[in-house]
Parts: structure tokens; sequence; C-alpha cells
């Protein structure tokens, strides 16, 4: 018998390039933290720096801390060098917990939404021609999105993208759960079918690699999201993580 592929895609860095907007959420989310912003955006400068901290971020509410840090004058490297650390040391100066910062950062995007949604999506562009690849697994099987982000947003820029994706069929924030639950959960609905499990970073690739319980899982690093040179290195020495770029991507059957 003949196996579907059922894909399992993550959003930003997959689908969605969502490193600038996710950095002005941040920078408005910051500012009700900590009152010396000078300004209501941040500057391009610091923008592109937080690009360069983006790879290792894993979670949105880490973006306050990580605006925070560099807006006091830390430095990429250093800040990269450090990151547990750091960000830690940030949450404690903020006196305020995960769960607070984590609705915070909500919050502050659903504001930004309600007062100007054109606007947020524009910050929200998908990676080039990905949209056609979305729409053509919707016509051959079916696929998913797992991600760290809360699915409201995602749905709210799919539907932008006109891309049609089920509520059901979106794993985000909301349901606090790990990537790995997630897949086994799938794997669980879809046990005749092959899985294809596509994300751009590599520690949560390797999460899953070590999960007995996803052996089964086909993983692809997408090379063109949020990961560095040495992720990519380390990436081409693991014989069961297929590198792939967003030129292959779109021609994956």
């Amino acid at each position: 018998m003949t196996q579907n592929i059922i894909y399992a895609l993550d959003f930003d860095g997959v689908i969605c390039d969502s490193a600038v907007e996710t950095a002005i959420t941040a920078w408005k989310a910051a500012s009700k933290i900590w009152n010396d912003f000078d300004t209501v955006l941040p500057s391009q400068d610091l923008i592109e720096k937080f690009r360069f901290i983006r790879p290792i971020l894993e979670t949105g509410y880490e973006a306050i801390l990580i605006i925070r840090l560099l807006y006091q004058g830390e430095s990429v490297e250093a800040l990269i060098a450090n990151y547990e650390k750091k960000i830690q040391q940030s949450i404690k100066s903020s006196t305020k917990d995960i769960p607070f910062l984590k609705q915070l950062f909500g919050e502050t995007r659903d504001r930004w939404i309600a007062e100007d949604v054109d606007d947020w999506v524009m910050m929200n562009p998908l990676f080039s021609t990905i949209a056609k690849k979305l729409q053509q697994l919707n016509e051959q099987t079916e696929w998913y999105i797992i991600t760290t982000k809360q699915e409201r947003f995602v749905s709210q820029i799919l539907n932008a993208a006109q891309i049609q994706l089920e509520n059901h069929r979106i794993f985000g924030l909301d349901r606090n759960m790990s990537k790995e639950a997630v897949l086994i959960e799938l794997l669980a609905k879809h046990p005749q079918d092959e899985f294809y499990f596509v994300e751009d970073r590599l520690p949560t690739l390797l999460k899953v690699l070590k999960n007995k319980h996803l052996l089964e899982v086909k993983l692809f690093f997408a090379t063109w999201g949020y990961n560095t040179d040495a992720d990519k290195q380390q990436a081409k020495m693991l014989p069961k993580i297929e590198l792939i770029n967003l030129e292959n991507f779109l021609l994956l059957a």
C-alpha cells in the first residue's frame, strides 16, 4: 500500500519571516516594563542586531528580553555567547515572571492587530513562493503547523495570505506541548503514513532525533530560516537530518 506523506511544518523561519515584527512587538512590550525607552519604535540598527540573535530565540517572550539587553548596549556576540545567563538576568531585572512576559507579548500583538492589522500583516511576510507550496499541499495531502507561536497569530497571517488551514491543524504555544509531543500525537493519528518534519532550529531537530518514538519521522533542516552557519555545519554531520534550501523544499514531493 502506498504511503501518504504528511507534512509537519514549523512556522516562524520556515513559512513566515517574522523577525522584524517580533522585534517591534518586543520593543512595544518592553516599553511597558521599563520606562526608559525613548522612541515608539526600535531603530533599524537594533532590528538588524535582533535578526542576528533571532536564530537562538525559542519562544516569543524571549524577544522582550533580547530587545532590552540590546538597548542597554549588550553586543550581539556577548549575548549569543551567554544567552541563557543573560536572559535569566534580564528576567530578574524585569521583576516579572515568564507567564507574565508570555501574556504581555501576546497582548501587545493583539493590540497592534486591533489598531492596524494591515500594518501587522505586512511585517509578517511569507518567505518567497511559500504560499504556492502550501496551496499545493492543500491539494495533495494533509499538513500541520507545529510552532511556539500563539495559534491565533498563525491563523491571522495564513488568512491574509489566502492559505486555508483548519484550526485543529495548528499546534501552537496555546497547547503547552513540546514539538516532540505533538509529533507523537500526530503519528498515532496517522499510523500508516510517512511524516516529513520541516524545522529551521537545529536544537529542535536534535530533540526529535533523540526521541525513540520518532525514529520514523523524516527530518528536514530549513536552511533559509533562523539558523547559523555553525548550525548548518553541525547538521551536515548528521545523516538522519537532511539540509534543504527553499528551492528544494518547493520541489519536495
